[in-house]
């Protein structure tokens, strides 16, 4: 997520470095033809390219619109998975407390119970993060799990869900064992539940880009503007006598209505592990040291901090 208020221009002209050379080289072929009188008749009024302007910043803008909502929506399925394993973790510490002080489980099982599953709640949700990014990293989560249940871990395609389905019978057991209360189910089987909706959410994000139409039309729509503006641009530009000055305006103008599709390109998918996407990496980081210090630990991971910048 990018952080910084004030961007690199040489980073966004390398971003954009297509769109600009696109514009320079029709600029510049127009202006040598009308110069060497090859294309002097051929113009365009300026109404022209203006309606196609209007016409493309509303497409643009209807399409940056759509691919917000999918940032934000992301954004905020993880706050919510924030939230709830905080709920989680609370709900089991205080349950399983309540089981030692009243002497239906020993103080040893009760501690490797909380911390077993409040450590595989930190562990979905960097399993959840690695799924949704498809990356492969995942000895970040042996430190998390068992040995056995890493390596059985490993051999499962959706990783995120086998950890939740784990929870859902080490809660059975637990009440099992009497470290759970009988009811203690009815307000953690809720809370188990929203995660599975929080993934299958950010999957269906992940998984159902923004219509391809608006990707296509887009595309189209900015190069027919681009090939258009200069016809439109030329002749009121030697009318005043500085037929060059159509070159740089009309890259510049290509630019902007280049950037504005750009955001919503990049936008539209949260989750591709770029500087544009939700920091999955810092909200990870996020539960994992609030959940360890609910346990009560005080080594805690480093909090991320943004790198130049950028927060991921």
């Amino acid at each position: 997520m990018i952080i910084k208020k004030i961007f690199n221009p040489l980073a966004i002209a390398r971003y954009m470095y297509v769109e600009l050379l696109v514009s320079a080289g029709l600029s510049g072929a127009v202006f040598f033809l009308y110069h060497h009188q090859h294309l002097e008749k051929v113009c365009l009024p300026f109404s022209i390219a203006a309606i196609l302007g209007s016409a493309l910043a509303i497409f643009i803008a209807f399409r940056n619109n759509n691919a917000y909502n999918r940032w934000w929506e992301a954004r905020t399925i993880w706050g919510s998975i924030i939230n709830n394993s905080r709920i989680f973790a609370r709900q089991i510490i205080a349950n399983a407390d309540h089981a030692a002080a009243i002497g239906k489980a020993t103080p040893t099982e009760v501690v490797a119970y909380k911390q077993e599953l409040v450590y595989r709640q930190i562990a979905f949700a960097h399993a959840l993060r690695l799924h949704l990014r498809r990356e492969n990293t995942w000895q970040e989560l042996r430190h998390l799990l068992s040995e056995n249940e890493f390596e059985l871990l490993t051999t499962k395609n959706n990783k995120p869900n086998f950890l939740l389905q784990t929870q859902g019978i080490r809660i059975r057991e637990g009440m099992r064992l009497e470290i759970l209360g009988a009811f203690d189910n009815i307000s953690l089987e809720p809370t188990l539940a929203g995660f599975n909706n929080f993934q299958g959410a950010c999957e269906r994000i992940k998984n159902t880009p923004l219509l391809r139409q608006y990707h296509f039309f887009t595309k189209l729509f900015l190069l027919v503007f681009m090939a258009v503006l200069p016809f439109s641009l030329i002749a009121d530009f030697n009318k005043m006598g500085v037929p060059a000055l159509m070159i740089p305006l009309s890259i510049l103008i290509s630019f902007v209505f280049g950037v504005m599709g750009k955001v919503g390109e990049v936008n539209e998918d949260p989750f591709e592990n770029q500087i544009t996407d939700i920091p999955m990496s810092s909200m990870c980081n996020t539960i994992e040291r609030d959940l360890k210090e609910m346990l009560g630990e005080t080594s805690l991971p480093p909090k991320l901090e943004p790198e130049n910048g950028f927060l991921f």
